[in-house]
């Protein structure tokens, strides 16, 4: 207690002496931007400080600021609460399920609620929580709420923000920071620096670097390119230019830069994580647009036919509106591999192999959907309708053929880390029954047996089994043994797609049997 005075105190005369420097309005030193460049160990891994208070902030509150801080400064700001350094910041945490919001007593609009006071209520929403027997929605709300007010409680006692302080032997140990800002550090700081708190930090991070290396900084200039963003302005620009433009090389040159800064992209998350970028929802979703636009243009070149290069752009800005904006279903988090993935040999055929299935299957979804609005609404000659077909016959062959190839990889993998080839596993029988649907689509396109006004519709509905595969078993499902791959949050998606695939399908689908002409 006598050293947290000490510690108050210095502070406070820092402040009064270099207002300018270490003060800026209640901010304290935390508004400083070189902090975001500190290294921290946090999710099994050293971090800059910035993603990782960017993450605990989204994790909190379900946004990137808190009363119009940034996630940075709100995270500092927080954390020095642990050093006695009181201040007025309150995040609140978002109270999504109806049950809770009446466990906490709160109305029907009262859709966030402090986290400094939920902290008192931990112990009667933990007691809740194990009352639930049944995994229902409600404890689900409940487990991530104690979650969160675990987070926030460890955070403000300054325990979360981790500090690397360097042994003789070279070892790193990582201090919590209400512990690594000792009065003798701050002290000798104070007499060469102006900010002598900064400086504590900055010189830790020096001694990091010169011990060990400098590999988190590459995660900081990733997180400030803001590459998926590029990546979907490029991609819209695209579209537009396939319409706005009559000469092609526009659209083609925006389309292969979307491709580099795409691969600049993954290339990032691979240099940083160390592995395929395939391992959870965000970066299945992020491989698939990317996967899918560099098919579509390989298939499109040899095929010499830009409606390939719509397909794949339009499929991307699909997936990468899911990457920028489903903030609550998908999470751009690196996090350590669990064992089972940890082969990167398998990792990077069979997982690789079956997104980019996916990516090749959507671009049949994404024609098939044009075309029956297009004739439903402007009309489609059978010259047309026929030309159209061929097209998504050709990704189905890609596709199907793709995702044969990533079941076989898969039980290979399987026997080899589980010891069966099969078992039936919900995401095991789903990849089937894709592989089956699809097979039987294509022997009924070549043979005959479906009708050439049924294939489209057949192709485009089929992809709901697809999502299921994909989402399906993931959000809803939730068993089995591809559990490392589960998620959250994207229940309401899938049926929204599901319901909405199906409207487009019943109103496209009026007078069907009566063929219009152009």
């Amino acid at each position: 207690m006598k050293r947290l005075s000490s510690i108050i105190v210095l502070v406070a005369l820092s402040f009064a002496f270099n207002a300018q420097a270490d003060y800026t309005g209640d901010t304290y030193f935390c508004s400083n931007k070189t902090l975001g460049k500190l290294p921290v160990q946090q999710g099994g891994r050293v971090k800059p400080l910035k993603v990782h208070a960017k993450e605990t902030i989204k994790h909190l509150t379900g946004k990137s600021s808190v009363d119009g801080l940034n996630s940075l400064t709100a995270y500092c700001l927080i954390s020095l609460q642990g050093l006695g350094l009181k201040n007025t910041l309150d995040p609140k945490a978002p109270i999504e399920h109806v049950e809770t919001r009446k466990l906490l007593g709160l109305s029907e609009d009262h859709k966030r609620e402090s986290l400094s006071k939920l902290v008192s209520e931990f112990p009667r929403i933990r007691a809740t929580w194990q009352k639930i027997k049944e995994e229902s929605s409600y404890k689900k709300d409940l487990n991530k709420l104690l979650s969160r007010i675990n987070l926030y409680a460890e955070l403000r006692d300054g325990q979360n923000w981790l500090m690397p302080e360097i042994t003789p032997e070279k070892d790193v140990n990582w201090i919590p920071l209400s512990s690594f800002l000792k009065e003798d550090k701050v002290i000798a700081a104070k007499s060469v620096s102006s900010t002598p708190f900064v400086h504590v930090l900055i010189e830790a991070k020096k001694e990091y670097i010169k011990a060990k290396d400098d590999n988190f900084l590459i995660e900081f200039t990733f997180s400030n390119l803001h590459l998926s963003y590029v990546s979907l302005l490029l991609s819209l620009l695209g579209l537009a230019a396939l319409t706005l433009f009559k000469n092609f090389n526009v659209a083609l040159g925006l389309s292969v830069i979307t491709v580099l800064a795409q691969t600049a992209l993954i290339t990032f998350r691979v240099m940083i994580s160390g592995r395929a970028p395939i391992t959870n929802m965000y970066e299945t979703v992020l491989f698939s647009g990317y996967g899918a636009l560099v098919l579509s243009l390989i298939i499109g070149h040899y095929r010499k036919e830009k409606t390939f290069v719509y397909m794949g752009l339009a499929y991307n800005v699909c997936t990468l509106f899911m990457l920028n904006f489903a903030d609550g279903m998908l999470s751009e988090s690196i996090s350590p591999l669990v064992p089972v993935l940890r082969d990167n040999f398998w990792l990077s055929t069979h997982v690789t192999t079956i997104i980019l299935s996916y990516g090749a299957l959507a671009l049949s979804w994404i024609l098939g959907n044009t075309v029956l609005i297009k004739k439903r609404f402007m009309g489609l000659s059978k010259e047309e309708s026929k030309y159209y077909s061929d097209l998504i016959y050709t990704t189905l062959k890609y596709g199907t053929v793709l995702l044969a190839a990533g079941i076989i990889l898969g039980g290979v993998w399987a026997d080899y880390s589980w010891g069966r080839f099969w078992g039936w596993d919900p995401k095991e029988t789903w990849s089937l029954i894709v592989l089956c649907l699809y097979m039987a689509i294509l022997h009924g396109k070549y043979t005959n047996w479906i009708p050439e006004r049924r294939f489209i519709p057949l192709t485009t509905a089929s992809f709901m089994s697809v999502m299921m595969a994909w989402f399906g078993v993931n959000y809803i499902l939730a068993s089995g043994l591809h559990s490392y791959g589960f998620s959250e949050g994207g229940a309401i998606f899938l049926g929204t797609f599901f319901a909405i695939q199906t409207a487009v399908l019943i109103v496209t689908g009026i007078d069907f049997n009566s063929e219009k002409t152009a």
